[in-house]
């Protein structure tokens, strides 16, 4: 693999990462067991906000692209390079994570819901008592 397929591979999965950060919350709602990792991400992702620390991915983007003879990532890292004032104005970056908080937990409680509302199995059904 080229340092430009590792670069542009970095990128789809780091894309990938916080699709699922967004929306695993409701895929769980179809396989309810993938929630603990769901909420692996979700910590990871504010940790990395709240925290401050790198993505091992956005260093692997930016040590590839480097070797590929292009720019390395903004600073910020992979969000201020590819979302904050291109898929929303930089003066939104609070609105748009909170906004993603409340699709986070607007899938969770979906989840509960859904779960706590589920019928269960009778474990002394078919038994003669």
């Amino acid at each position: 693999m080229t340092y430009d397929g590792l670069a542009t591979s970095a990128l789809v999965v780091h894309l990938l990462f916080l699709a699922y950060l967004a929306l695993g919350g409701f895929l769980a709602w179809r396989w309810p067991r993938t929630i603990a990792v769901h909420v692996g991400v979700v910590l990871w992702g504010l940790g990395s906000v709240v925290v401050g620390y790198d993505c091992p991915l956005t260093g692997v983007e930016s040590w590839a692209r480097a070797r590929a003879g292009r720019d390395v990532l903004a600073e910020g890292g992979f969000i201020d390079h590819y979302l904050t004032g291109v898929i929303y104005p930089e003066r939104w970056l609070v609105a748009a994570q909170a906004a993603l908080g409340v699709l986070v937990l607007v899938s969770w409680i979906g989840l509960w819901r859904r779960t706590s509302s589920a019928p269960r199995a009778d474990p002394d059904a078919g038994h003669a008592g």
